[in-house]
């Protein structure tokens, strides 16, 4: 919950602490759960999430727990980097998917986040901790190394000096390192994560340019670490991106694709 020491939380602050209350692992709540998770009195959580539920943005199932309702979704396709971004990277992803067969991502970086907006994955494919709307911290993914390798540089003073997570031993964890391998992924185009969330995985991620000629999002394909050559995928990774950006209508794709401009 981020409210501010100086005042007491408004109204919108506790209806938005009750919508994130919510998450993967728990995406049904009862009221009483809900009450404990937000902190708020029972009568208080119940009147909230009533609100809610008659805008649609919760829903109650039989047993009377609530679930984020598809309103909060409409809403949520709206945003920047929402159903546009997505519709323009679909038919590139899809065709990643189809020559890979692995989990194929599209992702935003959202602070020392990335955010993805977009996911394919096979039933042979590797495991991974993605799914859409998730988060995972920018440091220790492909896609958020390329994202972080071309952000503003107060958003990556933010996570370069800050606490880096680490998830396995092949996580990076210090600054220096971090540093070192943004400025590998803005001189090759293109980042390769092994192992640094999971150690069965590697990731190889590319940028996505909007028609501002600025990295709007990446694109990634996550597939084993165990007997892959990630080197191997760089090509149609990077091509998939350029696609994308072509859509979008960044003038560096126009330009490599010979297209008028």
């Amino acid at each position: 919950m981020r409210h501010s020491a100086q005042r007491p939380p408004s109204v919108v602050d506790r209806v938005l602490d009750l919508l994130g209350a919510f998450s993967a692992e728990r995406p049904r709540l009862t009221l009483s759960e809900l009450s404990r998770r937000v902190d708020l009195p029972l009568s208080t959580t119940h009147r909230l999430a009533g609100e809610l539920t008659r805008r649609g943005a919760l829903v109650r199932d039989e047993a009377g727990a609530y679930r984020v309702g598809l309103w909060l979704w409409e809403v949520a396709s709206l945003a920047p980097h929402g159903a546009e971004l997505r519709e323009s990277a679909m038919p590139f992803l899809e065709d990643l998917y189809e020559a890979t067969h692995q989990n194929v991502q599209l992702a935003v970086l959202d602070g020392p986040e990335v955010v993805y907006v977009e996911r394919i994955s096979g039933r042979g494919a590797v495991n991974v901790l993605t799914r859409v709307g998730g988060r995972l911290p920018a440091h220790a993914t492909g896609v958020g190394q390329v994202l972080l390798a071309h952000a503003p540089a107060d958003v990556q003073a933010e996570v370069v000096e800050g606490p880096l997570k680490v998830f396995t031993p092949k996580t990076i964890s210090s600054e220096g390192e971090l540093r070192r391998v943004l400025a590998d992924v803005r001189r090759n185009g293109y980042a390769i994560s092994d192992g640094q969330i999971e150690l069965i995985a590697l990731s190889v991620a590319a940028p996505v340019y909007g028609s501002d000629d600025e990295v709007a999002a990446a694109i990634s394909v996550v597939v084993p670490a165990e007997g892959t050559d990630p080197r191997t995928l760089v090509p149609a990774v990077r091509a998939a991106a350029r696609g994308i950006s072509r859509v979008l209508g960044a003038p560096r794709a126009l330009k490599t694709s010979g297209e008028p401009h």
